[in-house]
């Protein structure tokens, strides 16, 4: 370690930014961010101090600073432009006892300016000791991500409640496992979602619970896990993950999707195939439900979104009947990510107008859907898990009246790596389909939109011209 991370607290003190370079503007942009009160020297500014003048947030002064200049400073940074000039103000702040950063000189500077992660109380600084900031960029990129954007919020929400937790927990010990508890758990939750009110409320329950020596109760997060595709994850549904004691996942969240999940979590299978359930959804109900009364916090992961064709709906609903406290993340829909990654627009200005997403689920061995409305001109059809049910889907599409060479294309694996398509024509989708038997999960796009397939998804296979 080059050198030793620190914050420094600046409210109510002068800092002085030597330069008129949007370098000097930055730094000046962020001084004023952390409270100091920001002289600017240098003969001339850039446009960019525009607003910063006019808003009168700092004091210029029209000239190269003397020694008297860096009196009673508490930091200062030179970004002039020139090197030379560079040099002779980090000298003069040296002889002056008054620390100094040089922009990209980390010879001259006595301390380096972090990549920042802000997050209200909650500060993140990255460091490569000046040898590659953009490294550090990238680094607080990810950081940023997986830093949730109300995490000041929940700061500032544990600030309120920590002097009733310290008269409730004497203990330091149970102190801290209240609060990692509370943080991690429902009440955490709420505030990241900006559900303050009942937070609040969960809080206060959770207090008064741990007042009376009753189980803690835990909760359920229902959370989309998208098409399989990692990075195709939303922030909330990673920051769930990374919290969860217990993750209920199916076959189409994906091995790669589970990598994110907190190292000590108990992973649960609870996939159900065709013809093949590991466990019924009166299992899945009851095992949510179980956890969640241990004091657990459970991920039911579910791919794509848990409100479309996921009974994600039926499960929030079975929670909420045994009083267990449940939230949803959304997904990226497989008709999204599919469409997406074929380069498919399911809607398009001259080709549709609409789109509409069906099951292909058989019921008494017919798919259950409105052909005739589905049939009218200027729309998209997606069908989700209906390869099987292809001939079917067909045959009643063409009694409703749309036309044998409609445009269709199956996506198997849709923006993963063993991603597959097929196009033709509405006329050959059964042929099509046999591509796809036993394969991964798949959808049917249905419409003209489908002969827009991008040529980069690399078809599978496509009906003969």
């Amino acid at each position: 370690m080059k050198h030793l991370p620190t914050f420094f607290a600046l409210t109510g003190k002068v800092a002085l930014v030597v330069g008129g370079t949007p370098a000097a503007a930055q730094r000046a942009r962020t001084l004023l961010a952390a409270g100091a009160r920001v002289t600017v020297m240098a003969p001339d500014l850039d446009v960019v101090f525009d607003d910063l003048q006019r808003s009168g947030a700092i004091a210029w002064q029209a000239r190269w600073p003397g020694c008297e200049d860096l009196d009673g400073a508490a930091l200062s940074f030179v970004a002039t432009g020139d090197p030379v000039r560079d040099a002779e103000v980090a000298a003069l702040a040296r002889d002056a006892r008054v620390p100094v950063n040089v922009t990209d000189r980390p010879d001259l500077s006595d301390f380096i300016m972090p990549a920042i992660v802000d997050r209200g109380d909650v500060v993140v600084g990255v460091s490569t000791g000046g040898a590659a900031p953009v490294l550090a960029r990238l680094v607080r990129e990810r950081i940023e991500r997986a830093m949730p954007a109300r995490l000041a919020e929940l700061g500032a929400f544990a600030g309120r409640f920590r002097d009733t937790v310290r008269a409730v927990f004497t203990d330091v010990g149970a102190r801290r496992q209240f609060w990692e508890r509370a943080l991690n758990g429902v009440v955490g939750q709420h505030v990241l979602a900006g559900r303050t009110q009942a937070a609040h409320d969960a809080m206060l329950v959770t207090l008064n619970r741990s007042g009376t020596g009753a189980p803690r109760e835990g909760s359920v997060t229902i959370v989309g896990a998208g098409p399989g595709d990692p990075d195709l994850l939303t922030l909330r549904a990673l920051q769930a993950l990374q919290s969860a004691d217990v993750v209920l996942h199916d076959e189409l969240a994906g091995r790669e999707v589970l990598g994110y999940a907190r190292r000590d979590a108990e992973l649960i299978y609870v996939g159900k195939q065709k013809a093949h359930h590991s466990k019924s959804q009166d299992e899945i109900n009851a095992l949510m439900v179980a956890h969640a009364r241990a004091g657990k916090h459970v991920v039911r992961l579910k791919g794509g979104d848990p409100f479309i064709f996921g009974r994600g709906g039926e499960e929030l609903a079975h929670l909420r009947r045994h009083g267990i406290d449940a939230t949803v993340v959304p997904g990226i829909t497989a008709g999204l990510a599919c469409a997406a990654a074929a380069g498919i627009p399911l809607t398009h200005r001259e080709h549709a107008s609409a789109v509409t997403f069906v099951t292909g689920h058989l019921k008494n061995g017919e798919p259950t859907a409105d052909w005739e409305a589905l049939a009218r001109s200027g729309q998209t059809i997606v069908v989700y898990m209906g390869v099987s049910a292809a001939a079917t889907v067909r045959d009643r599409l063409l009694s409703a009246g749309l036309a044998r060479t409609t445009p269709v294309a199956i996506v198997e694996n849709g923006s993963r790596r063993n991603q597959k398509v097929s196009t033709g024509t509405l006329g050959s989708l059964a042929a099509l389909a046999v591509h796809h038997a036993g394969g991964g999960p798949a959808l049917m796009i249905i419409g003209d939109v489908a002969a827009l397939a991008d040529a980069a998804a690399e078809p599978a296979w496509a009906e003969a011209s």
